[in-house]
């Protein structure tokens, strides 16, 4: 455990271990993926569905991205009591390293992939390419929430609301 992890906590606000460090992250990076993938995959569909160019397909997918990432860390954390100002500034903290991460990832393979992104949706190579983006997306950002919740940041942050 290096100098800065010393200090991340699970979610029952004990010291974590570098192994309950890494499942901490694996799961703060599969909740981003949930809100990422919802929103990349719709955006991705209505983007090939209505014939936008690429450019417009990928903004629109990675608007959608941090609205469904964002809302996915903020519904608990109002559940808790939290207001919604104070939810906000909560997911922002979580969620923005990790959702502009595995953007910028699940983007750069899905345009890196001959055709992917003029493949259709009836196209088993629009769905593998997507599929196969979001999976090096959450491969890279694993480390990143590790690294966010070794120093009390990311995910670490949503875990003080949890009840």
């Amino acid at each position: 455990m290096d100098v800065h992890e010393e200090h991340a906590v699970d979610e029952h606000g004990a010291v974590a271990s570098p192994g309950q460090l890494t499942r901490l992250a694996v799961s703060a990076t599969l909740h981003c993926l949930t809100g990422c993938a919802i929103g990349e995959v719709l955006g991705m569909v209505l983007g090939t569905a209505l014939g936008w160019s690429d450019p417009t397909t990928i903004v629109v997918s990675i608007v959608l991205a941090f609205v469904f990432g964002y809302w996915l860390t903020m519904a608990p954390v109002l559940r808790s009591g939290l207001g919604l100002g104070a939810s906000v500034g909560v997911a922002l903290a979580a969620d923005t390293l990790s959702i502009t991460v595995m953007e910028i990832v699940d983007n750069a393979v899905l345009v890196l992939v001959p055709g992917a992104m003029d493949a259709g949706l009836g196209s088993l190579l629009f769905w593998a390419s997507l599929a196969l983006a979001l999976l090096v997306a959450f491969v890279v950002t694993v480390p990143v929430n590790r690294w966010l919740i070794g120093r009390g940041r990311g995910h670490a942050v949503v875990h003080r609301y949890h009840h």
